[in-house]
């Protein structure tokens, strides 16, 4: 079995150096086009500057729907449609926080999305974890602000207090929670993002604080004296609104039935512009495929972009998806997301199709190696192709430097001038290249 194993890998390698040979010039031609490209900035500053945040539920984000469309009918794409699907409604409305004992201080805050509101004046207690909390107790906590200001490791360690806080923490008779910002400090910048409350809790106010803040509430907290935080929250969670993915294709000349996927989500925070969450991973890919159009490379299979609805506070697009294509999904070769910012790209993460997809994804990534964006390693994905990867379709995530994306990150400070657009080409290239070898390769991916 071990002879047989080594006799298929040479032959998946054989295969990949092939792939190397044939896509040579084409992808060559790819590259040089999408780093010339003027039109995908056009259509993000467009996106950010005329449209600008689209939260879930907001008319911006039903514009943004609207345009989108447009712009992929406009692009000659084919069978563009806009699926529709309920999502969630959440309003911030005015907020402010203050200390009012044993000093009188303003708070730099954020409110936490899906959160409630309220008017609330009450003492402060801190913990630095969940232990800490189930320890206080109902006798410690109730009718208490709790804030949470663990240090800060990762957003996926750092930023479960800010996923879960809320909803242990009303459990437990809290009036409100603050916590640290799920990302990396910048100056007066705190960081939204939705939180999480179990079903038959009342959701109460929650909100992430500036560094800046939060230092001068551990300062006194940690002196022992009595802290009193003044919080007012208009946040409001209403009926699920009207919302829907936009979704436009290429069609493969010869196995249309068989589909690549390359996406973003289209929804954002209310704050900022969501330049790099997630405009420039929409603008990106729809790029990709309109300049392939343009270079005239149409494919064997179909490759279908995706704007999702709904990745930032319910990802009720990536489900309706998958069960709007339920009997499709066998077909569907690999989807990938771009869902980490427009920073300089490294290349591509890829979970399933074991061995063989990832050599044959390594493979295509040489092709890539003139702007260093095809580095391809094990593990990798997206939150709005979740539902389709757990029914076994392979999936992969752009990966670039993330040198300062967790500064901006569910921000206000995620605003175009933060993305560089030879970087934001690069990402068109490497989308491009991808998609197209993927979509025209005699093998489909993961097969051999």
């Amino acid at each position: 079995m071990r002879v047989l194993g080594f006799i298929l890998l040479l032959a998946v390698m054989a295969g990949a150096q092939g792939v190397e040979e044939v896509y040579r010039e084409r992808a060559r031609k790819i590259i040089a086009a999408a780093l010339e490209n003027e039109e995908g900035m056009k259509k993000l500053e467009y996106l950010c500057d005329r449209i600008g945040h689209r939260l879930s539920g907001s008319e911006a984000f039903l514009k943004a729907v609207a345009w989108s469309a447009q712009q992929m009918i406009e692009g000659g794409l084919e069978k563009v449609a806009t699926p529709k699907v309920k999502i969630p409604h959440w309003e911030r409305g005015q907020e402010s926080a203050e200390i009012v004992a044993p000093v009188r201080a303003p708070l730099g805050i954020l409110g936490l999305g899906m959160t409630g509101g309220g008017d609330v004046t009450a003492e402060v207690v801190g913990v630095k974890s969940f232990e800490e909390l189930e320890k206080l107790g109902r006798a410690g906590v109730e009718g208490k602000i709790v804030l949470f200001h663990p240090p800060w490791v990762s957003y996926g360690v750092t930023g479960a207090f800010r996923r879960q806080g809320p909803t242990r923490a009303a459990k437990l008779g809290a009036k409100a929670v603050l916590i640290r910002s799920a990302g990396i400090p910048a100056a007066n910048s705190a960081h939204t993002g939705t939180t999480m409350f179990d079903a038959g809790v009342t959701p109460i106010p929650a909100g992430a604080l500036t560094e800046e803040s939060l230092g001068v509430l551990e300062r006194l907290v940690k002196k022992g004296e009595r802290v009193v935080v003044h919080y007012r929250s208009e946040a409001k969670i209403l009926p699920d609104a009207d919302g829907a993915n936009v979704i436009g294709e290429i069609r493969g000349s010869e196995k249309p039935e068989e589909v690549v996927v390359i996406s973003g989500h289209l929804d954002s925070w209310d704050v900022g512009q969501g330049a790099h969450d997630d405009a420039s991973g929409c603008i990106a890919p729809l790029e990709a495929l309109l300049l392939l159009k343009k270079l005239g490379l149409r494919p064997k299979r179909t490759i279908r972009v995706v704007f999702w609805a709904n990745e930032e506070n319910g990802t009720r697009g990536g489900l309706a998806y998958r069960d709007q294509n339920k009997e499709q999904l066998k077909n569907h070769v690999i989807a990938i997301e771009m869902d980490g910012g427009a920073e300089r790209p490294l290349g591509l993460g890829v979970t399933g199709g074991g061995e063989v997809a990832l050599k044959q994804m390594q493979a295509i990534g040489r092709l890539l190696q003139p702007i260093g964006a095809g580095m391809v390693t094990a593990g990798g994905g997206g939150t709005d192709i979740g539902p389709i990867m757990r029914e076994g379709v392979i999936g992969s995530g752009v990966r670039t430097v993330g040198k300062r994306y967790m500064e901006w990150h569910h921000t206000a400070a995620d605003t175009l001038d933060k993305i560089e657009p030879m970087e934001f080409r690069k990402h068109i290239a490497q989308l491009a290249v991808f998609a197209y070898v993927l979509a025209d390769m005699e093998e489909r991916l993961g097969r051999k």
